[in-house]
């Protein structure tokens, strides 16, 4: 009940308010060439986002009950570890670079009892202040 209930918690990430133009590309790298790489590209009002709703991975199904938490040792607040109510689900980690004016973050995630890897990368730089709904 612990693991599920620190999993259900926010992890904001200190990302400088405003609108960005973020660019997400998943790399599944265990499927056949044309099905390997997909890139979405959105604009989004962020204040200290959810380090894992930064991923849209993580919306999947297969990630239900996991969430990605801070590295106990680091102080920069920048490196998660994933943790999944059933820890056989999957393990990762994501980092995240941020600065005034970018941000950027890589998600790696190994498949429970599969030998399945995957990725996502997320970069996006602010275009100016919130005009609209803010990302939590």
């Amino acid at each position: 009940m612990a693991t599920s209930l620190s999993v259900a918690n926010a992890t904001p990430v200190a990302v400088p308010s405003g609108e960005y133009e973020l660019t997400t590309e998943t790399v599944l790298p265990h499927l056949e060439e044309a099905l390997r790489y997909a890139t979405t590209r959105t604009r989004q009002c962020l204040q200290e986002p959810d380090a894992s709703d930064m991923f849209p991975l993580l919306r999947h199904q297969a990630f239900t009950g996991c969430g990605l938490v801070p590295v106990a040792q680091e102080s920069d607040g920048l490196r998660f570890r994933l943790q999944c109510a059933n820890p056989e689900a999957a393990s990762g980690s994501a980092v995240f670079r941020v600065d005034a004016s970018d941000v950027a973050a890589v998600l790696e995630i190994k498949m429970g009892g599969k030998n399945m890897t995957l990725s996502q990368r997320l970069h996006g730089r602010r275009v100016g202040p919130c005009e609209g709904p803010v990302a939590r």
